[in-house]
C-alpha cells in the first residue's frame, strides 16, 4: 500500500494531543493550600472542644489530676449547677427583651437610611452614607464617659424606668445597641438597595404609590435575602455584648446572660469548669439563630456578588 504526500502548500494536521494533567506543582499547591485551612480549622476548635472537654469534668478530678488528665469521671452535672446558682433563666429573659427590640430597630432605621440615600440623588448622598459609617469606627470605650453622663441626664417616665433615667433601664441598652449598630446595617442594605433596578420604584411612582408605599412594600421585601443576613449577625452581636450593660446598668437583675457569668465567680474562689459549663450555655441561643437562618444568611451573603 503506497502513502501519497500531500500537495506542496498543504500541511498535514495532527490529531488533537489530551488534556494534560495538572502540573506537579499545581498540585503541591492544592495540597498545601488544603492543608492550611485544615490546621486552621483545628485551631478554631480547640478553645470550644477545651470548653466542652472541661465542662463535662468534676472540679475535684481536674484539681486532682490537672486539666491535661484523662478524665476518671464525665457527666452533666455542671450544667445543672450553673443554670441553677447563676439564675440563668431570668437573665436569658433579659436577653431577649433587649435582643429581639434592637435587632429589629436596627434594621428598621438603617433600612430607611439606605433606602433614602440608594434611592434619591443628592448633593450630599455620600457624604451621610461615609457618616453612619464612620460611626462604627469609634471604640466604645471612648463614648463610654460622654454616654454615662448623657444617660444621668435623660429623664423617662416610670412605666420605662424604676430609677427615673435612662441610665440603668432596657431602654439605654437597646438605645445604644440600636445607635452603635446602624452604620453597619446602612453601609450593607444601601449596597444591596443599589442592585435593585430603580424602573421598578419608578413603576410605582407612576402609579401613585407614596414614597413610604415604595419603601414598605416594594423594596423591603426585595432585600428579605440581606435581612436574613443582617439579623443573624445583629442578634450574635448584640447578644454576646458585655461591655454596655455592665456600664449602663446598675441594678444587677437586669443585666442580659452574658452578665449571669459573673455571678458564678467568688470572690475567693472561681470553679472554672463551671463557668464553661454556664459560657456553652449561653451559646446556645445564638447557634439555634444560626442555624434557623443559615440557608437566608449564605444567600445573602452571595446574591449579588456578581455584580
Amino acid at each position: 500500500m503506497t502513502v501519497t504526500a500531500p500537495p506542496p502548500g498543504v500541511r498535514r494536521s495532527r490529531a488533537p494531543r489530551p488534556p494534560a494533567g495538572p502540573a506537579p506543582s499545581r498540585r503541591r499547591s492544592q495540597t498545601g493550600r488544603h492543608v492550611m485551612l485544615a490546621g486552621i480549622s483545628v485551631l478554631w476548635l480547640v478553645p470550644l472542644l477545651w470548653a466542652v472537654y472541661t465542662s463535662l469534668r468534676p472540679y475535684e478530678d481536674t484539681s486532682k489530676h490537672g486539666y491535661l488528665s484523662w478524665p476518671r469521671s464525665l457527666s452533666l452535672d455542671n450544667f445543672g449547677a450553673a443554670w441553677s446558682q447563676s439564675g440563668m433563666s431570668h437573665y436569658f429573659w433579659n436577653s431577649v427583651l433587649v435582643t429581639i427590640p434592637a435587632v429589629l430597630g436596627t434594621l428598621f432605621f438603617s433600612a430607611a437610611v439606605a433606602f433614602y440615600v440608594s434611592r434619591f440623588d443628592f448633593r450630599w448622598n455620600v457624604a451621610l452614607l461615609m457618616l453612619f459609617t464612620a460611626g462604627n469606627l469609634l471604640p466604645a470605650q471612648v463614648l463610654i464617659t460622654p454616654l454615662y453622663r448623657l444617660y444621668l441626664q435623660i429623664p423617662l417616665p416610670a412605666w420605662m424606668s424604676d430609677s427615673l433615667l435612662l441610665y440603668n433601664s432596657y431602654w439605654g441598652i437597646i438605645a445604644i445597641h440600636i445607635a452603635y449598630q446602624c452604620g453597619f446595617c446602612t453601609f450593607v442594605l444601601s449596597n444591596y438597595m443599589k442592585t435593585i433596578p430603580k424602573e421598578i420604584t419608578e413603576a410605582a411612582l407612576v402609579d401613585g404609590a407614596p414614597v413610604w408605599r415604595q419603601f414598605l412594600q416594594i423594596v423591603l421585601p426585595l432585600c428579605r435575602p440581606a435581612f436574613a443576613a443582617l439579623a443573624t449577625l445583629e442578634s450574635i452581636w448584640i447578644y454576646n455584648d458585655f461591655f454596655w450593660p455592665l456600664v449602663l446598668i446598675e441594678t444587677g437583675d437586669k443585666r442580659p446572660v452574658t452578665s449571669a457569668l459573673a455571678s458564678l465567680q467568688g470572690q475567693y474562689f472561681t470553679n472554672p469548669n463551671l463557668i464553661a459549663a454556664g459560657a456553652l450555655m449561653t451559646a446556645v441561643p445564638t447557634l439555634l439563630v444560626y442555624f434557623a437562618l443559615q440557608r437566608q444568611f449564605i444567600s445573602g451573603l452571595t446574591i449579588g456578588a456578581g455584580k
